[in-house]
């Protein structure tokens, strides 16, 4: 796997490189050797946080983890990603889709555990035309993490979603 490591108000030392490189590196099993990792770690006061982003054809692997020490945050996310690639590969297994980022040999081995994703509940709902700052405000007002809305100077379905920080984002369709 190919690393790029980069860091937000942290100097990335070579001992965090390492760290990375182990822990990371465990997951090379599942990879083809041109697969790229991208590591961002960060310091945010008495966070430490680590961003791991795997880019592979059609998909993205992503994890973050935060606490107050950076080689824990390494350790964990090493966890995730390895929890998410085998739920990947489930599905990929099910679908029979291609997996050429993936290597022959992870593909190829048993699957252990069943995780398969039910839906239980589905909700049909008009949507009124508003702006983002409108679809905030309806989310604060119903209490819920994210609002699925109709732009109402673009006409698109967009979400807008809370953040961290008790910030906003927006997610507009592409086409």
């Amino acid at each position: 796997m190919q690393y790029i490591i980069s860091g937000k108000n942290i100097d990335v030392t070579e001992g965090l490189k390492s760290a990375i490189h182990e822990k990371i590196g465990k997951l090379e099993r599942y990879f083809t050797p041109d697969t790229e990792v991208h590591a961002t770690l960060s310091v945010e006061k008495d966070r430490q946080k680590i961003e791991i982003t795997i880019p592979m054809k059609g998909n993205i692997v992503r994890a973050e983890q935060v606490s107050n020490d950076m080689y824990v945050s390494i350790d964990l996310v090493e966890e995730i990603i390895e929890r998410q690639l085998r739920k990947y590969k489930n599905k990929l297994v099910e679908k029979k889709q291609a997996a050429t980022s993936l290597s022959k040999a992870f593909v190829d081995e048993e699957i252990e555990e069943n995780e398969e994703i039910e839906i239980i509940r589905s909700k049909r709902f008009a949507m009124k035309p508003m702006d983002p700052e409108e679809a905030c405000i309806q989310m604060d007002l119903l209490g819920h993490n994210f609002y699925v809305f109709r732009n109402s100077e673009t006409n698109e379905v967009n979400v807008v979603y809370k953040r961290k920080g008790n910030t906003f984002g927006l997610i507009e369709p592409e086409f």
